[in-house]
């Protein structure tokens, strides 16, 4: 099995054991002990940016649909286009609530017979058990649990794997294809969350340590922990569920109606597509955005956000310090009124108002390869 589970109910990982011998700091996340930091967050981030990350993301959930038009049952479920997505192709979607609400965000890659789905660990189960009360008999759910997933991310990712899996340079943004490694088959999509060009490695679990420990052989390649995770994804602007998005949350509040291909978006035939519909065609009453606090001091989530006569127009959802940008970064909602870049807002924290300018996403230049 992929994830072992403790008495008290905390579960490890397959790679437990390698993240304490590199002396990895743990804690609790998502009901995994995980690395939370191994050199330390801002050198973990610089290093990802500059060359190469090694993330374990085996916490997070790898499910397989397949049979008779698995592809037509899971659009059902999500805005995006998957019956017109071809072999080796990857793409970015949302499970949806009846009041268009997100239930959660993942990466579906359609293979040779089936559709592989990446769910997030705190909502693997649920997603699940929605999934299977929802999808018709003829379509096959798998939670693929004897899996290990690894996040290779930076600008030395590609020559980093390369060296030890040729071919994987072949595959542009958002492909995917198996590969053998030394008797071992892996399902390599070049993609992440981090802004960074890199690549998700699919692995047995039984083998993920050996392949972890041949990258970090390699000097290119340092693991790396949950806070810098949180820092590059920040700053890349990218949603982190359950914080900028959630179910209460539409797509389009969230900028993400990107993922919602013509036909769906003209069509529907998903949940909650009254309300995202009459949002795409109107305007949302509320939209994300990025937000620059002035100073060197971060603007946390959960902080409000007033505009310049005192008046909440929103809440902050992200907010830290962005090592490669050189000051604070945060996300989150405000008022469709006050979304315009350059505006002035402030956001209250402990009863002091801290100006922020509201900003375009993302805060660094993704440098993804197409």
């Amino acid at each position: 099995m992929g994830v072992n589970e403790s008495a008290d109910g905390v579960r490890t990982t397959p790679l437990n054991e390698l993240h304490r011998r590199l002396g990895g700091r743990m804690v609790a996340f998502a009901g995994y002990d995980m690395p939370v930091q191994f050199e330390g967050i801002m050198a973990e981030h610089r290093h990802t940016r500059e060359a190469a990350g090694l993330f374990d993301v085996s916490h997070m959930g790898q499910v397989s649909l397949s049979g008779p038009d698995a592809d037509k049952a899971l659009e059902a479920l999500i805005p995006s286009n998957v019956q017109e997505l071809k072999p080796g192709r990857q793409r970015y979607s949302m499970l949806l609530n009846d009041q268009g609400g997100i239930i959660d965000d993942f990466m579906v890659t359609r293979r040779g017979e089936d559709l592989l789905l990446v769910l997030n660990a705190a909502c693997k189960e649920g997603d699940v058990a929605h999934m299977r009360e929802r999808l018709p008999a003829g379509v096959r759910l798998e939670t693929l649990d004897d899996r290990a997933l690894l996040a290779l991310q930076g600008p030395e990712a590609e020559a980093a794997l390369q060296a030890i899996v040729p071919g994987v340079e072949t595959l542009s943004f958002m492909q995917a294809t198996g590969f053998m490694w030394e008797g071992v088959d892996l399902w390599i999509s070049r993609s992440g969350y981090t802004g960074e060009d890199g690549f998700e490695i699919s692995v047995p679990a039984g083998r993920v340590e050996e392949l972890a420990e041949r990258l970090l052989a390699d000097e290119r390649v340092n693991p790396i922990g949950l806070g810098a995770r949180d820092s590059l994804r920040l700053e890349a602007g990218l949603c982190l569920y359950g914080h900028d998005i959630d179910e209460t949350t539409s797509p389009v509040e969230a900028g993400l109606q990107w993922a919602m291909q013509k036909r769906r978006r003209e069509q529907g035939g998903f949940p909650g597509a009254d309300r995202i519909l009459k949002e795409l065609a109107d305007g949302p009453a509320r939209l994300r955005v990025g937000l620059k606090p002035e100073g060197r001091a971060p603007v946390r989530e959960g902080a409000e956000i007033a505009d310049a006569d005192g008046n909440v127009i929103g809440r902050v959802t992200s907010g830290g310090f962005g090592p490669t940008a050189g000051h604070p970064v945060a996300m989150g909602y405000v008022a469709a009124g006050f979304a315009r870049p350059g505006g002035a807002v402030a956001a209250v924290q402990r009863g002091r108002a801290l100006p922020m300018t509201v900003t375009v996403l993302p805060f660094v230049t993704r440098n993804y390869k197409r």
